[in-house]
This record gives structure tokens, C-alpha cells and sequence, in this order.
């Protein structure tokens, strides 16, 4: 038993070593990478399997009286309405998490994800309840996205504040992992249903079997981390006298960081859900490739995207957060205006070099997150600030996309202008990436006094620590 467990932290590549940087690679630090991937896994696994399910079932089961266009774009709302709740996630869950400490708020997190999640797979479709149903979907969904809010700030700040100054991104890796990992879970569930199951009953039960099964990886998640210690930067914070009201000193002291830092991720979640959600439901309803076909490709690009991620993450250590992030999302503007092109050829081998092209691009461009915003603020609102950024940042590239790229293709009569909102959006954030600071090698305990013009602009990103 003891080499089995010796051998599962060796492939998590956090055995014992050296120590560095506050804990290095000691027990918390295995640990902790540990419960940032299962732990945000899980949590991102509760989150996709609506948007998968949206594309595939949702507007038949909760909007059938819309017609097929106004069903999807239903569905793609009641989608984003979690978007828009997970900055209230960040905001309470980074209250309570710069007060607190870090651990046992991310229990709660899970355990607000998973339940809400769960409730999904047996809530009664509009046949059933009327309106009543897709009112209650609204419901569940905004306690998972408040759920998500809180869940990925608090899971980087337990890697970053436990992990060498020296290694930081590498380490960060692993929470970046989990969200790949939590998509092909979420994925394969649901083209092993589509694969086992007549059309009949997939629509009729089987959609809800991901849903219900969350509620066996959540009490997995739970185990690893009521194992969990608090980081020892949050300990020394405590003792000095934590912020009273984080939100307020972010949003006084550290406006400009969260916006700039909000511009400079939104690429990224426009290129996922673009990739993951709106691709999926434009191929299988406006170009008729089946939809296991389409889950298929975008689970071989899941494998690509956990390779980009991992080597991304170390790069940023030797490269800088900023340089690495800037050059990912120069390949996502040019992949993004190839994206719907490749796609509506509806040659499977091109249909598969677009869907895996984006998502490997995607993991070069997350990859560095989880080391770069952590860095960007002082300990006492890092929960806050790193969390708020991250949800904003979903907010306008995760919520509002599939909804407007379903509006395009509808009023150009293709995918192509698609495109080109996405490098729209690429192009915003290198800007923003100019205005920010590099961060890699960062004392975390004085994170926070950085100035812009160490990035060549004339504000400050933010005021010195206390």
C-alpha cells in the first residue's frame, strides 16, 4: 500500500526534495497540488457538463416551446447566468477566504457545486413542470456558478502560497490540469451514454447520469481535502491581522489590476467556449456531423491541451508569466480566424485540426494562470483579487460568447465572423498584457508593490503592500 501511494505523488511529480520557497516539496506541498487537480477537476466537471448538455438536450427538455434557434439560445442564456454569479462566488468565498483561511472555504465551495449539481439530474423537464423547470434550472445554475467562483481562486492560492518562488508555475500546472481533466471526464461520460444508449433514451434518462454522479466525486474531493493544512503565508497573515473587508480594499487599491488582468484572460475562456460549446452545438445542428463524432475530436484535443498546459506552466518559470502569455494569445488570434473556416469545410480530418488546434492553443495560453494572478496581489485580498479577476474575465469571454456567436452565424449565414470576435478579443488582451507587470519569481509575501512601468506603463498596478 505504502509504494502505491509513494508511486501516485511520484506521478503527480511532487515527491519529496528539496525544500524552497516557504513549504517546497514537502507533504503539504504534494498534498496541496493534489487537491488543486482532483479538487478543480470535480468542480470544473459539475460546471461543463451543463454546457455540453445544453448543446445536446437542454432546449428540447427545458425550452421546447421556442422552436430550435430560440431553445439553444435559451439554453446558452440559463448557461451564463452561472458565468454572472461567479463573481459574487468570488466575492464571498474570498471574503471568507482572506479572513478565514483558505481550506475551509473551498469545502464549502465543493460542496455547494456539488449538491446544485446533483439537483440538476432530477429536476422534472418543461413536460413536467412548465415554466416551473427551467426557473428552477436557473436557480441550480446560479448556486454552481457561485460554487465556481470561489473554487479556483482559493485552489491556485493554496498551490502558489505553498510552492518555491523558483517553481511556482510549474506546480501551478497541476490546478491548471484539473479543468482538462474535469472536461474529458465530463465529455466522456457523456459519449459513452451517447455510444451505449438509443437516441430515445439518452434524451428521455441518460443526460442526467452526469449529474447524479457528481455526487460520488464530490465526497472524493472532500476526502483529499479536510486533509488539507492552511498555507503558511495565510498563518503569518492571520497573525498580523487579516483584511476586514477585502473586497473594498481590492476594489480601492487594486481596481486596475483586476481590470487589466480581467482583459488579459477573457481570450481565453471566448477561444473554450467557443471551441467546447458553441462549436458543438453549430456542427451536430447547423452542419449535421453527429455529435459523438464532434465529442470525440474535442477529447483527442483535451489530450493535446493537458500537454500545452504542462508546458506552458514550466515555461513561465524561465520565460516570464507575461512573455509566455503574450505569445499564446498571438497563436489565438491567428487560430481563431481559421477556427470556422477548417470547421465548415465538414471534412472530418480538417473538423479535427480545428477542434484540436484550439484546444492546444488554449493550453498554452492557461498554462501560467495560476502562478500570474496569485502574483499580482498581497497575501491579505489575494483571494479576493486573484478570484474576482478570473470570474470577471469569464464573465465577459465565458457568458456572453456562445450567445453572440449564435447571433452572428445566424445574421451572416456562417461561423466566419465568429472568428474574427475572437481575435478581437485577442488583440485586447495583448494590450492588457503590456500593462501588466512580469510576476515570475515574486516574493508572495511582498506581491503587491509592483509598479507599471516595470511594464512599460505610466499607472500603478497597484499599491505597496502592507
Amino acid at each position: 500500500m505504502g509504494a502505491r501511494v509513494s508511486l501516485g505523488w511520484a506521478l503527480l511529480g511532487v515527491g519529496r526534495g528539496r525544500q524552497g520557497g516557504g513549504m517546497g516539496a514537502t507533504g503539504q506541498m504534494r498534498r496541496a497540488a493534489a487537491a488543486a487537480l482532483i479538487g478543480t477537476a470535480i468542480e470544473f466537471y459539475d460546471f461543463f457538463i451543463y454546457g455540453t448538455a445544453a448543446a445536446l438536450v437542454f432546449g428540447e427538455v427545458f425550452f421546447p416551446e421556442l422552436g430550435t434557434v430560440g431553445a439553444l439560445l435559451a439554453a446558452f442564456s440559463v448557461y451564463a447566468v452561472a458565468f454572472l454569479a461567479r463573481p459574487l462566488g468570488a466575492v464571498v468565498f474570498g471574503h471568507f477566504g482572506d479572513r478565514l483561511g483558505r481550506k475551509t472555504t473551498l469545502v464549502v465551495s465543493l460542496l455547494l457545486m456539488g449538491l446544485s449539481t446533483a439537483a440538476v439530474g432530477v429536476l422534472p423537464g418543461f413536460a413536467a413542470w412548465g415554466w416551473w423547470a427551467p426557473v428552477a434550472l436557473v436557480v441550480l445554475r446560479v448556486c454552481q456558478g457561485v460554487g465556481l467562483g470561489g473554487e479556483w481562486g482559493g485552489a491556485a492560492l493554496l498551490v502558489a502560497e505553498n510552492a518555491p518562488a523558483g517553481r511556482r508555475g510549474r506546480y501551478g500546472a497541476y490546478l491548471q490540469l484539473g479543468p482538462t481533466t474535469g472536461f474529458v471526464l465530463a465529455n466522456g461520460v457523456f459519449l459513452a451514454l451517447q455510444l451505449g444508449l438509443d437516441e430515445a433514451a439518452f434524451r428521455s434518462w441518460g443526460w442526467r447520469v452526469p449529474f447524479l454522479a457528481s455526487l460520488a466525486l464530490v465526497a472524493v474531493g472532500l476526502f483529499v481535502r479536510l486533509r488539507l493544512e492552511e498555507t503558511p503565508l495565510f498563518r503569518g497573515e492571520a497573525r498580523s491581522g487579516a483584511e476586514r473587508a477585502p473586497v473594498v480594499e481590492v476594489l480601492r487599491g487594486h481596481w486596475r489590476t483586476v481590470l487589466v488582468g480581467c482583459g488579459a484572460i477573457t481570450v481565453g475562456y471566448a477561444l473554450f467556449y467557443l471551441t467546447t460549446t458553441y462549436a458543438l452545438a453549430y456542427a451536430t445542428t447547423g452542419l449535421g456531423v453527429p455529435s459523438t463524432v464532434v465529442l470525440s475530436m474535442l477529447l483527442a484535443g483535451a489530450a493535446g491541451k493537458a500537454v500545452t498546459v504542462w508546458l506552458s506552466a514550466r515555461r513561465s518559470d524561465g520565460w516570464g508569466r507575461r512573455r509566455t502569455l503574450q505569445g499564446a494569445t498571438g497563436l489565438a488570434v491567428a487560430w481563431g480566424l481559421v477556427l470556422f473556416p477548417l470547421l465548415e469545410t465538414e471534412r472530418r480530418g480538417l473538423m479535427f485540426v480545428a477542434l484540436a488546434g484550439a484546444m492546444v492553443v488554449l493550453g498554452c495560453l492557461l498554462g501560467p494562470l495560476a502562478a500570474f494572478l496569485p502574483e499580482l496581489f498581497p497575501t491579505r485580498v489575494r483571494y479576493t483579487g486573484a478570484a474576482l479577476t478570473y470570474n470577471l474575465g469569464g464573465v465577459v469571454g465565458g457568458a456572453t460568447t456562445p450567445l453572440i456567436a449564435t447571433r452572428l452565424t445566424e445574421a451572416y449565414g456562417t461561423a466566419e465572423p465568429v472568428g474574427w470576435y475572437l481575435a478581437v478579443w485577442g488583440v485586447v488582451a495583448l494590450f492588457c498584457l503590456r500593462a501588466l507587470p512580469e510576476t515570475s519569481g515574486t516574493d508572495l509575501a511582498a506581491a503587491g508593490v509592483m509598479r507599471g512601468r516595470a511594464a512599460g506603463t505610466d499607472f500603478p498596478i497597484g499599491p505597496p503592500a502592507v
